[in-house]
């Protein structure tokens, strides 16, 4: 084992230290969640004022909305969770009884496919929200929809397809 130099050692400390500049960022990201909660929220309350007047549409609209503000509020989750636990620090919660099973356990190879596959899901959800209300949608628009959903499908095929080929040239490597 070698001896480093101190001004090596030091900088050294430095970097290792930098990781914590990330820290403001997940808590912007829990921020974003209390906003996604708010809309969420309001969401509910709007729809419930006027609950009588819903058309089967119009509630199925109102539902995919909700699933799409869920969808994003575990994103976040999952991001703030994983983001932190790969690039700050470990959480202490190991013997908590409600720490999700994957925490720890998703890197950032993991992260990433699970990020996208939520995009997806995401637009999806507002694809299908666009297709209950087809009649009144532009075409253009909705043409423009599909194509960014399946590019969105094609990305996430394709960053699946690297990791498969990165996890099996390192084990052949």
């Amino acid at each position: 084992m070698s001896q480093s130099h101190p001004v090596e050692r030091a900088f050294e400390n430095l970097l290792f230290a930098s990781r914590w500049l990330m820290a403001p960022f997940y808590f912007g990201l829990i921020l974003a969640l209390v906003a996604l909660l708010y809309v969420f929220g309001h969401e509910i309350l709007t729809a419930t004022v006027k609950l009588a007047d819903l058309t089967e549409t119009d509630v199925i609209v109102w539902a995919l909305s909700l699933i799409d503000l869920s969808l994003l509020a575990n994103l976040l989750l999952m991001v703030i969770f994983s983001g932190y636990e790969n690039f700050v620090s470990k959480m202490d919660v190991a013997e908590h009884p409600d720490r999700p099973a994957w925490m720890g356990k998703i890197d950032f190879s993991g992260m990433k496919l699970k990020l996208i596959a939520s995009i997806i899901a995401i637009s999806a959800i507002h694809l299908l929200r666009a297709f209950m209300e087809v009649e009144s949608m532009d075409k253009t628009n909705l043409q423009w929809m599909v194509i960014i959903h399946l590019t969105f499908v094609a990305s996430g095929v394709l960053l699946a397809l690297m990791d498969w080929i990165t996890s099996r040239s390192e084990a052949h490597g």
